[in-house]
């Protein structure tokens, strides 16, 4: 049986995007995942228009579709994590979906645990790595981790059309790196456990470190 999981391909979660429906945070998530055939691995994205999710509210009942995403996001290995850029932080149909993961605290492990998270952030401004860093502090607290390598696309507008299809060749080819990076990650814990990423690892004595070129 674990031989099987670990030759199986690794499962990747694409969830983000807005309610708009030329959304250009769901565009840069598409773009993501079309590198993950060439990576080894399989895919599923999710837009948070389509899950048409209630606000969270703890004194309300689980409707069934915020336990079937919750359950969606245990079962996949890694995740990448698509928003726009609001008023400097996630917007709120992405963070309320992140909320509704709550349903994961009492699995064993908890939350997103063992689960590399890919970040992406397209705003209308010059500012991506805000949400960029709201994402990281979301990941860290579902004990997620975030893979170094993020993708913000500032200026939207350049990048994408009207319609939010993208017309950035090179902001597609950056964007297409990123799932590389993903499924690197979560081959490393399937068969390690851990990763050069997680917390236990990046300051350890003979951590492995990667160094740009001199």
């Amino acid at each position: 049986m674990a031989g099987d999981i670990m030759a199986s391909p690794p499962h990747i979660l694409g969830v983000g995007g807005s309610l708009r429906v030329g959304s250009t945070s769901r565009t840069a998530l598409a773009t993501v995942l079309e590198g993950v055939t060439a990576a080894g691995a399989r895919c599923r994205l999710i837009w948070v228009r389509d899950l048409d999710l209630p606000l969270y509210n703890a004194d309300r009942s689980v409707p069934p579709e915020a336990q079937q995403f919750a359950d969606t996001v245990y079962e996949c290995d890694a995740m990448i994590w698509s928003t726009p850029t609001y008023h400097g932080s996630v917007s709120g149909s992405f963070k309320n979906a992140l909320d509704w993961l709550i349903l994961l605290a009492e699995r064993d492990p908890p939350y997103l645990t063992n689960k590399p998270v890919g970040l992406v952030a397209t705003a209308g401004g010059v500012h991506g790595l805000q949400a960029i860093n709201s994402m990281d502090f979301i990941a860290r607290a579902l004990r997620g981790g975030s893979v170094p390598l993020v993708q913000p696309v500032a200026q939207a507008r350049q990048s994408f059309d009207p319609e939010g299809r993208l017309v950035d060749q090179v902001a597609g080819d950056q964007l297409r790196a990123l799932v590389q990076e993903v499924v690197r990650a979560a081959r490393q814990f399937r068969a390690e456990g851990t990763c050069d990423y997680a917390d236990d690892r990046q300051f350890a004595p003979g951590a492995r470190y990667s160094r740009a070129p001199a």
